[in-house]
């Protein structure tokens, strides 16, 4: 009888591989809990081992968005009726990090470590603190909303400091933020207006539009982008595309604001074709709460 064969020997089995989760301190193979990286950096780590000037970089970006949260305020810009009486007033976002000087910085940043969201709940609440604590006579307020903020709990919350003074507040969405694949776009709309909020479309004629589920006929008020306005008196196309703009709307009982108006020229022309509000240098700059408009000439 045949002794009975050996089994071949089986090879080792691989290294285990590190849980996707776990973050690499760079340049070593020890894994650390996310949390014990800046909000914003882990989510990169978790991929790959970050160089470690890609995690300073974003360790330092952090911080000062932090900064410029602790240190945020408001500037409104008067927004008028052709005759100059006071409409209203935009608000616009202020820092005084020098990090993140502007705006557009900011945004930048909050984008890139996914705080969109907590920008957008402190610039409300600030604005919502100051409205209600002012003459409503300072008229209706234009607050930029970030597409992502649409459908932010806090908007119609009972608590939220902008719900609690929504007829007053007009939410500007940019034409420029992609609404694709936000669902139910129209049920949220009909939800804000519910609250007492009335919408905008901002930046209308700023490029290729992207916001294709929302229409200038789902909103309350249009805004022309200012690179519409710039010039218009000269560029015949403008005219040409504004007036159009004004018609289709006055059909649809739309407001059309003019943005970004800074010679009278471009305040003439813009009324002549059908302009029912004006904003910009001409009419006043950004102030602290709140700038008075000149008297109407």
């Amino acid at each position: 009888m045949k002794p009975p064969r050996a089994s071949p020997a089986l090879p080792p089995p691989p290294p285990r591989r590190p849980r996707i989760s776990a973050v690499l301190r760079p340049g070593t193979d020890d894994p650390t809990p996310p949390g014990e990286f800046a909000a914003g950096t882990g989510q990169m780590a978790s991929c790959c081992p970050c160089p470690p000037d890609a995690v300073e970089e974003l360790a330092a970006l952090e911080a000062s968005f932090d900064r410029c949260l602790a240190g945020l305020h408001m500037f409104f810009q008067p927004i008028v009726r052709p005759d100059g009486s006071l409409f209203g007033h935009e608000a616009l976002l202020r820092s005084r990090d020098v990090g993140l000087p502007d705006p557009g910085a900011i945004i930048g940043a909050a984008e890139r470590l996914s705080r969109v969201d907590r920008l957008g709940r402190a610039v409300r609440n600030t604005v919502g603190r100051l409205i209600g604590a002012a003459d409503p006579a300072q008229g209706t307020i234009f607050v930029n909303l970030h597409a992502l903020d649409l459908f932010d709990r806090t908007l119609t919350s009972p608590f939220s400091p902008l719900t609690k003074v929504a007829r007053r507040i007009v939410l500007e969405v940019t034409e420029q933020g992609s609404l694709e694949g936000l669902a139910d776009l129209r049920y949220r709309i009909a939800e804000l207006r519910e609250v007492g909020y009335r919408i905008a479309l901002d930046d209308l004629g700023a490029g290729p539009q992207r916001t294709s589920r929302l229409t200038p006929l789902d909103t309350d008020f249009v805004k022309l982008d200012m690179s519409l306005v710039r010039d218009v008196d000269a560029h015949p196309m403008k005219r040409q595309l504004i007036g159009a703009i004004t018609t289709m709307c006055r059909e649809h009982g739309i407001t059309v604001v003019g943005e970004g108006v800074e010679t009278t020229v471009e305040r003439e022309v813009l009324v002549a074709l059908g302009c029912d509000l004006l904003q910009g240098y001409l009419i006043a700059r950004p102030g602290p709460p709140f700038p008075v408009p000149p008297v109407a000439t």
